[in-house]
């Protein structure tokens, strides 16, 4: 249920260009509506350009004297970049600064030479890699075509998340390369964990107030955009999530297994499960590629083994920054026990003396340390270098708990004020012990009538084409396809004109062939037009969605041809060999280079044509 909003007079536009409207804003964030809506208020009082704007998200040409400004530039691939760049834009605005906002994708390289100030905030994918928004900024500016910024002052505030051994990587070189092209950083770096706002917040003040300083002389610009409907004074966000009711909670995939089966997944039991929740009374909106965030509580088997090793009351009372709460509420509710954190290794290291753990943590050390990120909870590490804790120490040096994200697998045409997920809920056995996920166990948990504090994640790359008669190729392996779940049905909805092509690829037809009553529906109602599957464990051969795209090559390479838009939803290392393939197939089948083929790939990218939402 949407916010109620003002009743608006009819529309003077003719249909055609009603249309027309409809398609250009579909899509477009908050600050592009705002820039929209001053641009086309300065066309009705007589400017034959822009007027002038406080906050400029748009890429025009700077303005004489514009170099004097702020830029503000965002990499986000979950939107937690987004947010802090437009909390840094936001106060600069308030404080009568003249401020750009601008998404990397959306920056004409050809202006970085003219900067003078500029606050770069961008997050890391996986293991070092850019945000999916910025491959193309980063590039320019870590290429030989990047130019010398002897007059530039600049700050990079890098997101992260430290269960990666790369973290902050992106932000690190992008650092450090801006500085190597001769800019002047107004303040060091900054690295923020997935408790953002202990980082961000004081990065923010203190960029301010230096660009307070160098941009003092500066007049404050001419206008400022007032937006005809302002957001809903209630509307949930991650601050602030909402009570959803759980309507169902059901498991998809085939019978659980153990015996041989169970150790070919690597000691692994797969269920997954959809959800379905309400939304009414929420006041939230969500577009079919969007994420779901959710608060969740780590179970008691996550927590008892912890409280068991070290000794340690969970009745006992614990005061952390004037709140006091039991020492198991503590662990349950506002501490992560799964992901692993560099800071927590390196004070577990100090404390237990492990020769073995203060080595993998040496900078030469990455790919070590990488791996047991990757396969250690917290409990893991406590067990194989014993420690002492203390319950104040152990509070200190454990993360705060971070909300999930998952992607949502309906679209509200269809659904109405409900949201559907597709949940893998992780059971597995590691170094002698079962372990669970922390959020699927929270989410597997619920029964029907339950409540779950959510909010809205908003994906604005990756969204089903504004233009209807545009084809889209969706490559989703495993819980990967649940925003196509969304896709198909939106299109469906609307009437696309456009075909549906997806590659679903799973271990198992038997078992893990995802929703699949459902997708030989949509190829019977003709609103899903071709279905290629991989199932990689049915055979001798290990076969994956990237070998059924190279299969199909020739098909893929002539929609991409015809304007196809390609997306990509799964592992980080899935999407990496399906970008590969794509590049082998745009290749072999256009007749280019690799180089060329690569470019062809990225220039996909660069116009929304690819997107990818990979974790």
């Amino acid at each position: 249920m949407t916010a109620a909003s003002p009743a608006l007079p009819p529309s003077p536009l003719p249909e055609d260009r009603r249309a027309l409207l409809s398609r250009l804003v579909e899509g477009l964030d908050a600050p592009s509506l705002w820039w929209l809506s001053g641009y086309t208020a300065g066309l009705a009082h007589g400017h034959a350009a822009p007027p002038s704007l406080a906050l400029v998200p748009g890429g025009a040409a700077p303005e004489r004297g514009e170099e004097r400004r702020l830029t503000v530039l965002y990499g986000s691939q979950t939107g937690n970049a987004r947010r802090a760049a437009e909390r840094v834009a936001a106060d600069a605005e308030a404080a009568g600064l003249r401020v750009r906002l601008q998404r990397a994708d959306t920056y004409p390289t050809r202006e970085l030479a003219s900067e003078r100030l500029l606050y770069v905030v961008i997050s890391t994918q996986g293991e070092g890699d850019p945000p999916d928004d910025a491959i193309g900024l980063v590039e320019f500016i870590q290429g030989r075509r990047a130019p010398k910024l002897p007059e530039l002052k600049y700050a990079v505030l890098g997101l992260g998340d430290s269960s990666y051994a790369d973290f902050c990587g992106i932000a690190r070189r992008l650092d450090a390369r801006l500085a190597e092209l001769g800019a002047q950083r107004v303040r060091p770096l900054a690295e923020a964990d997935l408790d953002i706002d202990t980082i961000a917040e004081p990065w923010r003040e203190e960029v301010l107030r230096e660009a307070r300083e160098l941009l003092a002389s500066v007049p404050a610009a001419g206008a400022k955009i007032t937006p005809l409907r302002g957001p809903a004074a209630n509307l949930a966000d991650h601050a602030h999530p909402f009570a959803a009711e759980v309507l169902a909670n059901q498991v998809i995939s085939g019978r659980e297994f153990k015996g041989p089966a169970y150790r070919q997944y690597g000691g692994a039991s797969k269920r997954v499960r959809h959800l379905e929740l309400s939304l009414a009374g929420s006041g939230l909106h969500y577009e079919p590629g969007d994420a779901l965030g959710f608060r969740h509580r780590n179970a008691q088997a996550l927590v008892a083994p912890v409280l068991d090793v070290l000794q340690l009351d969970g009745h006992a009372d614990v005061t952390v920054a004037d709140q006091t709460l039991p020492l198991s509420e503590w662990l349950t509710a506002h501490r992560e026990l799964t992901k692993l954190s560099r800071p927590f290794l390196a004070a577990h290291a100090e404390r237990s003396g492990a020769v073995e753990l203060q080595e993998l943590l040496a900078p030469t050390q990455t790919a070590g340390l990488a791996t047991l990120l990757a396969d250690h909870q917290v409990i893991d590490v406590l067990r194989r270098w014993p420690a002492d804790w203390d319950q104040q120490g152990l509070l200190a040096a454990l993360r705060p708990l971070a909300p999930r994200l998952y992607s949502i697998a309906s679209s509200r045409r269809r659904v109405g004020d409900e949201v559907h997920l597709t949940v893998d809920e992780l059971e597995y056995q590691a170094h002698g012990h079962a372990h669970v996920g922390s959020a699927s166990a929270f989410l597997a948990a619920l029964a029907e009538g339950d409540t779950a504090q959510v909010y809205v994640e908003a994906n604005e790359r990756f969204r089903v084409p504004a233009d209807d008669a545009r084809d889209i190729l969706m490559i989703g392996p495993g819980t990967g396809v649940a925003p196509f779940r969304g896709f198909v049905q939106e299109r469906a909805e609307r009437g696309a004109r456009g075909r549906n092509w997806l590659f679903f690829g799973a271990r198992h037809f038997n078992r893990d062939f995802l929703y699949q009553a459902e997708w030989q529906q949509a190829l019977a109602r003709g609103e899903l037009h071709e279905l290629d599957l991989a199932f990689s464990r049915d055979q001798a051969e290990k076969i994956y969605v990237q070998h059924r795209l190279r299969q199909r090559g020739r098909e893929v390479y002539a929609w991409l041809r015809e304007g196809a838009h390609v997306y990509v939803c799964g592992a980080i290392s899935m999407g990496k060999d399906v970008h590969a393939a794509l590049v082998d197939i745009v290749a072999e089948h256009g007749g280019l280079d690799a180089e060329a083929a690569a470019e062809f790939v990225t220039s996909l990218q660069k116009e929304g044509r690819y997107s990818r939402d990979v974790y």
